[in-house]
């Protein structure tokens, strides 16, 4: 006779498993960050809580204390005004001195940053934007640009590309111009004139002027004297742009032939363009 091994163990070990708590957050048009842990769990009003933001080079941390909110939520706050230097944080609650748990995505609120406009008025723009990781953890893309040159509509041409956009932190000056540079070769400078309405720029990149490479695009305010400010597009609530903004790439002729060119923007946001001989492997 078969004998059947009860499964009350296995089903008990599944439903024991604990959901990690999860985080709703909501924007502000400032560039700051409200957390509501929305499950923090039975020990969470006891001793010091804690939101833990830990950068991915695995030395900077910022921890921000958790309070009592409506249904017994846990807010915490991030404002403008604490500095969260560039790059990719993950977000963690801490209880009463344990381990922090690392947090799931809730709801988030990020109406506040589309058509954004910062005043710049402190010489910087911050953005920080919450997004779930592939993981299914709570991170936060946060930029830090001093000065900073917000791309804003991309015109596609049949041999050249259109940029337009606006300055923040720095007067943009008759002087300006821009600058291709190629990203394996930094020294290799191809530059274009710009156009000027106040704090707006506009600018065409002709790419039969351009060899093969990817070609990284900054914005010269004031001249050669000035700051070199990279173009980027931040001023939404996109983390990643890279694979949801898709642009046409062209065939157009150069000096070596033709060839395959186009923008995109970086697993950073900035703005670049590639440029690929025909029939070379992609």
């Amino acid at each position: 006779m078969m004998t059947v091994a009860p499964q009350a163990s296995h089903r008990h070990s599944e439903k024991d498993v604990t959901m990690p708590p999860g985080a709703d957050c909501i924007a502000d048009s400032a560039g700051g960050l409200t957390f509501d842990i929305t499950d923090p769990g039975p020990d969470a009003a006891v001793g010091d809580t804690h939101l833990v933001l830990r950068h991915r080079d695995g030395v900077q941390e910022v921890r921000l204390p958790l309070t009592p909110a409506a249904d017994g939520r846990l807010r915490a706050a991030l404002p403008s005004s604490v500095e969260l230097p560039e790059g990719r944080w993950d977000a963690y609650a801490q209880v009463a001195g344990g381990e922090p748990q690392r947090l799931a995505p809730g709801l988030n609120d990020l109406r506040s940053l589309v058509d954004r406009v910062p005043s710049g008025a402190r010489g910087h723009v911050a953005v920080r934007i919450p997004y779930g990781t592939k993981h299914g953890n709570l991170s936060v893309r946060s930029w830090l640009r001093a000065p900073h040159a917000e791309a804003g509509e991309l015109r596609i041409g049949k041999a050249e590309l259109g940029v337009r956009g606006q300055v923040y932190g720095v007067e943009i000056t008759p002087d300006a111009y821009a600058e291709l540079r190629v990203r394996a070769e930094p020294e290799t400078v191809v530059r274009a004139e710009v156009t000027l309405d106040q704090a707006r720029f506009g600018l065409t990149v002709a790419y039969s002027e351009l060899t093969e490479g990817v070609w990284d695009l900054w914005l010269r305010p004031a001249g050669a004297t000035g700051p070199r400010v990279r173009i980027a597009r931040l001023l939404d609530d996109i983390a990643d742009k890279k694979p949801i903004f898709s642009y046409p790439k062209v065939t157009v002729e150069t000096v070596y032939g033709p060839a395959e060119a186009g923008p995109y923007y970086t697993s950073d946001n900035d703005l670049s363009v590639t440029v690929t001989p025909v029939g070379s492997p992609q």
